[in-house]
């Protein structure tokens, strides 16, 4: 495996671990939906949060959520609507964001909740 995969891989089981410490219920992860996918669902109190993951070995050229376009908010959000779907959730629904930077034991976590709000709820 490349390293930058390896790298991405290592950033999604720190942001499970991460979020389950935090009181999450990780229901899915690396859900596909026709081309589209979602890292990270989860549940927490009374709500489905959609968690995207990004992780750089460094900030050099900016940080990591920096790199969300608004295209790929457009595919988070297109997939969300069709897991909800899907599974006939009724909860509220919140979309987040893991940010991490570094390389291994100098992981540094940001956890950016309400990141960005669907237009569609």
């Amino acid at each position: 495996m490349a390293q930058h995969n390896t790298l991405g891989k290592d950033g999604e089981d720190m942001a499970c671990n991460f979020l389950q410490k935090k009181g999450y219920e990780i229901l899915e992860r690396n859900w596909r939906w026709r081309k589209l996918e979602l890292d990270i669902i989860a549940r927490k109190d009374n709500y489905l949060v959609i968690v995207e993951i990004r992780t750089r070995s460094t900030n050099m050229y900016g940080e990591p959520e920096e790199t969300i376009t608004d295209k790929k908010i457009r595919r988070i959000i297109n997939a969300a609507d069709a897991y909800i779907k899907k599974n006939k959730i009724d909860m509220f629904v919140r979309f987040d964001i893991i940010s991490i930077t570094g390389q291994e034991g100098t992981f540094k976590i940001k956890h950016i909740e309400d990141a960005f709000i669907s237009p569609v709820w």
